[in-house]
């Protein structure tokens, strides 16, 4: 009670995937559409981190998100990127260098990876939607007639499930036994939980949260996060709506834009 939306920065084209360095105490974002991270410290100050943060094509042009979108920190506190227009996602070493984490599936070139999530055991979870691409679902660039969520499990790349045309926002329940991926689909705007084994396969998927009938439009879920209770939240028509691990609809943030992504 008593909480209110302050604006923090602003000028930017979109803005994606913030996350805290908690060695740093400062938040990184995307802004994929102009191919930049930015770093944003407490007392405003606000600094491009790194320019061509997804694509360094000289087509830049042609693309409508080149540059990167979800950013995480591993184990290690290095940053990890999904790159757009380079259709991977990256690590961002101490000396400077990026290591590629993850960039085909079966000899194919991924979409362009859109989310991603740490387990606490240091195994990587990604979504790989085609909405990086400039023409989306009908790139002729596509390689996979799937969009996927995957994990890197000790180096080696698994596909987890398809059954998402638009897998997007992605977080695990305190106790890591559940995964929540949502759906950036107008004729599916569903939250989908499954059940994860240690070894990082999915099962038991079950239907958390349909808005499909119930909102229709253009804007479906985006980024997602749980926080320590359990609670779901999610970037969604309206707003950010905050869901109790049962699925009951707790509540809406609704700030004066459109919040594609957040993070506590």
């Amino acid at each position: 009670e008593g909480a209110r939306v302050e604006k923090l920065a602003a000028g930017f084209q979109f803005t994606e995937g913030p996350v805290w360095s908690r060695a740093e105490g400062t938040l990184f974002f995307s802004d994929p559409n102009a191919n930049t991270i930015y770093r944003y410290w407490p007392d405003g100050q606000l600094a491009v981190f790194r320019p061509k943060s997804g694509y360094k094509g000289v087509d830049v042009a042609r693309y409508h998100q080149p540059g990167s979108n979800g950013l995480a920190f591993d184990r290690d506190g290095r940053l990890t990127i999904c790159e757009h227009g380079n259709r991977r996602v990256t690590r961002l070493e101490r000396s400077g260098q990026l290591t590629v984490l993850a960039d085909r599936v079966d000899g194919k070139r991924l979409n362009s990876p859109n989310d991603l999530v740490y387990r606490s055991d240091g195994t990587l979870f990604f979504t790989d939607p085609p909405f990086g691409l400039p023409k989306v679902y009908d790139d002729p660039r596509k390689e996979l007639d799937f969009s996927g969520v995957y994990a890197l499990v000790n180096g080696q790349l698994r596909l987890l499930t398809q059954d998402l045309k638009g897998p997007n926002g992605l977080a695990f329940s305190p106790d890591e036994s559940h995964l929540y991926v949502d759906n950036w689909d107008e004729h599916r705007k569903v939250i989908i939980r499954y059940d994860v084994a240690a070894d990082a396969t999915l099962s038991n998927p079950v239907t958390f949260v349909d808005l499909t009938a119930s909102d229709p439009g253009e804007i479906c879920f985006d980024g997602l996060k749980v926080d320590a209770s359990g609670n779901v939240y999610a970037s969604a028509p309206g707003g950010i709506r905050v869901y109790s691990p049962e699925g009951k609809h707790l509540g809406t943030i609704s700030p004066p834009e459109l919040p594609a992504n957040f993070a506590f």
